[in-house]
């Protein structure tokens, strides 16, 4: 069973609609209730709203027991400009689904087509669209939601498009594909002062200056070494925006990642360190606080295999390309339950890399991830 012409168009049209729509993490009402509405074409025998925030999740039961199998998606967008002229292109300023959210939801929204046509024999298929991906926070509340307890998965599963491998091309290994980060929020507190007298105060700019330099020197090898580690300054600002005032305070936020969730504690104590003896060295007081907590990504090998079969079956081609990822997904904290694997579906050589302002996902790879995923919920349930 294939997606007709018809699903095609109808499910393309879909996908430059969510994109014209983009809400980004938390706040993903208006995309969950789309969602709901296109779900009317292809209805679950369950569907459940509000799922940890904005989550929904379509269920399609066979008649028989078996495993429960999750297929997850990730409903929000980026808080990014985006740049171009698609015709679809967002409507929203400074939010864009610059990451792909909107073709994943398109293609899940094909496999329920599908579904709904020849329900599965025994089992259940799970259809999650999560929220809050972007923030590492979806999964985690999701995965807490009372509701969820009713639709505990055996296997999960999910897709990322990623630009850099030829179009339709899957990277797939078992093991860590996504590695564990946070966010370190700095904040160093002296005394400011008039500018002509800084000697009156205490000016966080040498320790500002310092760290930076310091932090990104913790960074370590490629994600296919164990021990890789890698300190991103994303974000610096001190003082006011002012000529006549010697600055008081700054910030600064770092992204710290590790392959695994086991090696993060030791990169947190070693990105600590200077912060305090920078802030001491200084006269300043400090404090860090951590966000964007996202646990590391990990192929079960049974659903590494199972995945294998459908690309093999279906003559997908297929390595270890790109793997591990340097990126983050909370997809990870799916496997502490079940036995997951994510896939990662080629958006071409020459495209745009994920959260450019001028990427969009390829509409090209709808039908292809349905047809994957289908081709596995057929496995599992008949």
């Amino acid at each position: 069973m294939t997606l007709t012409n018809s699903d095609i168009t109808e499910l393309t049209a879909l996908r430059h609609d969510l994109h014209r729509h983009p809400e980004i993490s938390g706040e993903e009402d208006e995309t969950a209730r789309r969602i709901t509405t296109a779900l009317e074409a292809a209805p679950p025998d369950r569907l459940l709203t509000g799922l940890g925030g904005h989550g929904v999740a379509a269920v399609y039961a066979g008649a028989e027991s078996g495993p429960a199998v999750l297929f997850r998606c990730e409903l929000d967008a980026l808080p990014i400009e985006e740049l171009g002229n698609l015709p679809h292109r967002s409507t929203r300023p400074g939010k864009g689904h610059l990451c792909g959210h909107d073709g994943h939801m398109t293609v899940l929204m094909g496999l329920a087509r599908l579904l709904s046509r020849r329900q599965p024999a025994r089992g259940r298929a799970v259809l999650l669209f999560q929220p809050a991906e972007e923030t590492g926070a979806g999964a985690a509340a999701v995965l807490a939601d009372p509701g969820f307890e009713t639709i505990t998965p055996d296997y999960a599963f999910s897709l990322h498009n990623m630009p850099g491998l030829p179009l339709g091309h899957v990277g797939l290994i078992p093991g860590p594909v996504n590695c564990a980060s946070r966010g370190m929020a700095v904040t160093l507190t002296g005394k400011s002062a008039h500018a002509s007298e800084p000697e009156n105060g205490a000016s966080p700019m040498a320790a500002l200056s310092s760290l930076m330099p310091q932090l990104t020197a913790l960074s370590h090898g490629t994600p296919q070494d164990t021990d890789f580690t890698l300190a991103t300054v994303t974000h610096a600002q001190m003082g006011a925006p002012a000529f006549g005032i010697a600055p008081g305070e700054a910030t600064l936020y770092v992204t710290l990642r590790t392959l695994t969730d086991d090696r993060m504690a030791a990169l947190c104590e070693a990105a600590e360190t200077p912060v305090q003896e920078a802030a001491n060295a200084h006269g300043l007081t400090f404090a860090l606080t951590y966000h964007d907590i996202f646990a590391h990504c990990e192929n079960h090998p049974d659903a590494t295999q199972i995945l294998r079969n459908a690309l093999d079956t279906l003559g997908i081609t297929h390595d270890d390309s790109g793997l591990p990822m340097r990126a983050s997904e909370d997809f990870g904290r799916f496997g502490h339950s079940a036995k997951s694997a994510m896939l990662f579906l080629g958006a071409g050589t020459d495209h745009a890399a994920l959260h450019n302002p001028d990427y969009d996902f390829p509409d090209d790879l709808i039908p292809t991830g349905a047809q994957i995923f289908h081709h596995v919920a057929r496995d599992l349930l008949g």
